[in-house]
């Protein structure tokens, strides 16, 4: 589940509140063990998502740094050359 999450920080342009958002899902789900919460559950699951997002938001707005901004589609290319070598396709 937890390699959906992203690197946010540090990109042009910067991180929407989707990815925002995603990733804070993505965190809740590894965290509980679960990618449905029952409904019994599913106030307490909403809560965490909205809480973690707000706090990734807060972060990634306070965060600095003297490196250039990434470009996200150099960054994919590399992601995607190094799953290629880590697990090249078989015919």
């Amino acid at each position: 589940m937890c390699r959906n999450i992203h690197t946010l920080h540090n990109f042009e342009p910067a991180a929407t509140s989707e990815e925002v958002n995603a990733a804070a899902l993505q965190y809740v789900r590894k965290i509980a063990g679960t990618t449905r919460p029952s409904h019994a559950n599913q106030a307490a699951f909403d809560e965490a998502v909205h809480a973690i997002a707000h706090a990734t938001q807060h972060l990634l707005d306070h965060l600095t740094t003297s490196a250039p901004p990434k470009n996200r589609e150099e960054e994919a290319a590399k992601a995607r050359a190094r799953s290629a070598s880590r697990y090249p396709v078989s015919a």
